[in-house]
């Protein structure tokens, strides 16, 4: 027979086995219920770490140094411009045009431009070069660069008389009717001819600010004529 002491040693180590496997289970069945939200937030702390350390493919090509390079080239090229109605607004043409992606121009070479104002008012340019941004409100002429805008009848039967501005560089602002320049430029305005070292003319104020060594020519109206010529066609 068993003895007394050990039966009872056995008893009792079956009933803490017993008990603590209870536990146990009852622990895990406790555990398995939060397992899914804890290999969630898990999987989320290490979606925000890759996320937060990984390069994106902006930052790459934002590293990348700016080239000033010709994207494309055209010969023999015009480009025109219209508004929202489909007028046609302006019309550049010239021998070779070369167009540079990071800073959105357009250089011409032998450039001849044409401008209409909704009044009807034509201008007309040429240079050696020019640099025009995309949208053709903003061209800058060099070498040789002549800006003329014809005479023309306003509404109230006045002439408004020919005007042409001469330099060897002309900016010329389309949708604000105004040209400047840093350098010398001759202005002509009907008979009449001033010059300066610096030039700027704003059409809608028909205000014309020259600086530097300032020249000028009156010529009287009763030899140069009450009125100015017409346009030819």
């Amino acid at each position: 027979m068993t003895p007394p002491s050990f039966a009872t040693g056995m008893t009792r180590t079956l009933w803490v086995l017993r008990n603590c496997g209870q536990r146990f289970s009852g622990l895990w069945e406790q555990l398995s219920l939060y397992l899914p939200l804890a290999m969630m937030g898990l999987l989320a702390v290490g979606t925000y770490w890759l996320v937060r350390n990984t390069p994106t493919a902006y930052e790459a090509e934002a590293s990348q140094p700016v080239i000033h390079e010709i994207d494309y080239f055209m010969r023999r090229a015009t480009v025109k411009t219209f508004d929202d109605s489909g007028r046609l607004k302006t019309e550049i043409y010239g021998t070779e045009a070369r167009h540079f992606q990071d800073t959105e121009t357009l250089e011409i070479d032998q450039a001849r431009m044409m401008s209409t104002s909704p009044e009807g008012r034509l201008t007309t340019a040429t240079a050696n070069r020019a640099l025009s941004n995309d949208a053709g409100s903003e061209v800058q002429l060099m070498g040789n660069a002549v800006v003329v805008r014809e005479a023309m009848q306003a509404l109230d039967g006045s002439w408004l008389p020919r005007l042409e501005f001469t330099g060897d560089f002309l900016h010329v602002f389309m949708n604000e009717n105004r040209v400047k320049s840093h350098l010398p430029v001759v202005l002509r305005r009907g008979s009449d001819e001033f010059s300066g070292d610096t030039f700027s003319y704003d059409n809608f104020d028909q205000v014309a600010d020259l600086k530097g060594r300032v020249k000028g020519l009156l010529v009287p109206r009763a030899a140069a004529g009450s009125v100015p010529m017409k346009p030819s066609r």
